[in-house]
């Protein structure tokens, strides 16, 4: 089992995201844990290789784990801590090889384009100050079967949160 973890830093009303080249999507900065590392440590280490910002007392905002299946059979799983911060230190790297860093208005970001457990996560995240559980199964191409959250997480219209 893969373990990453990520953090949603806020700032001045806007969010860091990163825009993924392959899709065009957006994600949450992060990356996959190393061999002896806490969460705390990795999330730290992680959001710095990748924005070359760092974090400031980042607190766990939700635990989950997600299955990838092609057609039915199971292909992979893996399990995401993501980590919520409103403090930090540094400079904004000019060039992350992961893709493009920008900061978006905290009203617009579940307006993205990105996968929908991501959106979810988001939505929950900037609205509540409860831990998020949750398992999500995906397709190869990252569509969404199904999932589980607790607390449960509507997955209503985002428009409307833009307000």
């Amino acid at each position: 089992m893969q373990r990453v973890t990520n953090c949603i830093l806020i700032n001045n009303d806007h969010v860091l995201v990163l825009k993924k080249p392959r899709r065009g999507w957006y994600a949450i900065p992060g990356g996959k844990m190393e061999q002896g590392e806490s969460i705390k440590e990795s999330v730290t280490r992680e959001y710095n290789e990748e924005t070359a910002l760092t974090l400031m007392d980042p607190q766990l905002a939700g635990v989950f784990t997600f299955n990838i299946f092609e057609q039915e059979t199971f292909i992979q799983e893996w399990m995401m801590f993501t980590f919520i911060c409103r403090q930090y230190t540094g400079e904004l790297t000019k060039h992350c090889k992961e893709g493009e860093l920008e900061w978006v208005p905290v009203n617009r970001v579940c307006m993205l384009p990105m996968a929908e457990g991501d959106r979810l996560i988001f939505k929950h995240v900037l609205q509540s100050n409860d831990m998020l559980y949750g398992s999500f199964h995906y397709t190869t191409e990252y569509e969404l079967l199904d999932m589980r959250l607790d607390p449960f997480v509507s997955v209503t219209s985002y428009e409307g949160d833009a307000q």
